[in-house]
């Protein structure tokens, strides 16, 4: 494996860091010196992160529980994350990409004056806002009805944004198409994500095809449980079914304080929990108002 690796992409503003399973694209708005250095120090604070993390990847990987000292302040992010949520399997490793983001924003706004900045993980977002800023992001998963993107704007509590479903990067064990999250920080929105789409479900249905995680990656933290590896024809109704299992924890989440709105899809259908803001795709007075990063 290759060292962290830091360079420009071709637009000219956006930083990509990659560090094995780490791929991140960072962007700042700002005073043209406070963005140099808000740069600077997310690549100075790159270099460690994984390497970091791994030296405590077997603790990481042990399901959520009582509170466990870590070493690093990633890893104590994601274990921040998942203990509002130990009640059902979870382990930090659900938190990852979310915490590794969040780190990363919080090492650029160190000492700095920025107007706006984002880490972008994969699709686990952390966000920065100043006052009176605003940031459009493109939600996955729409395409029946719905627009594609969603405003978060400095006054609202979401600085935190993920993504999870089967046909994502990493296991689920559910049937969710796509879960999106938003919440107070990119850890917790990862977190819950993972739980919501884990949720979205039909136990035992012949046309879902499902593997242990342990045979497809001997490390796997899932061990044994099996993930989904493929989805067949699902009738209206049971579409429906499997989204208001996962709505209804959602709701819990939210009711709890724990997320502020998630968007859930899965074979053309969607259920929204929470102010998610998505307006229908021809509601052009909405979209207009929205404002690219």
């Amino acid at each position: 494996m290759n060292g962290p690796q830091a360079h420009w992409l071709d637009d000219g503003r956006r930083l990509h860091l990659n560090h094995g399973p780490i791929d991140l694209i960072v962007e700042a708005f700002g005073a043209p010196e406070e963005c140099r250095a808000a740069y600077a120090q997310a690549v100075e604070r790159f270099r460690t992160i994984l390497t970091e993390l791994v030296a405590e990847l077997p603790q990481l990987r042990k399901p959520a529980g009582p509170i466990i000292t870590f070493a690093g302040s990633t890893a104590r992010r994601m274990a921040a994350a998942v203990a509002p949520l130990a009640k059902t399997f979870i382990t930090p490793m659900a938190a990852v990409a979310g915490s590794v983001a969040d780190e990363i924003l919080a090492a650029m706004l160190a000492g700095r004056t920025l107007d706006r900045a984002y880490v972008n993980n994969g699709g686990d977002c952390a966000l920065y806002l100043s006052e009176g800023q605003s940031m459009q992001l493109a939600i996955a998963g729409t395409g029946h009805g719905l627009a594609d993107r969603v405003t978060i704007r400095a006054e609202d509590p979401v600085r935190g944004v993920a993504t999870s479903g089967w046909r994502g990067r990493s296991f689920s064990l559910g049937v969710a198409d796509a879960v999106t999250v938003l919440a107070r920080t990119g850890a917790e929105a990862d977190a819950a994500a993972t739980i919501v789409a884990n949720a979205v479900d039909l136990p035992g249905h012949p046309a879902i095809e499902r593997r242990p995680a342990c045979d497809l990656a001997p490390d796997s933290d899932l061990g044994g449980r099996l993930v989904t590896t493929g989805v067949g024809m699902l009738s209206s109704l049971e579409v429906a079914a499997a989204l208001e299992r996962g709505l209804a924890v959602a709701e819990d989440l939210r009711h709890r304080g724990l997320i502020g709105a998630a968007a859930l899809f899965l074979a053309g259908q969607s259920r929204i929990c929470g102010p998610m803001s998505l307006p229908t795709a021809s509601d052009t007075t909405i979209r207009k108002e929205l404002v690219h990063a």
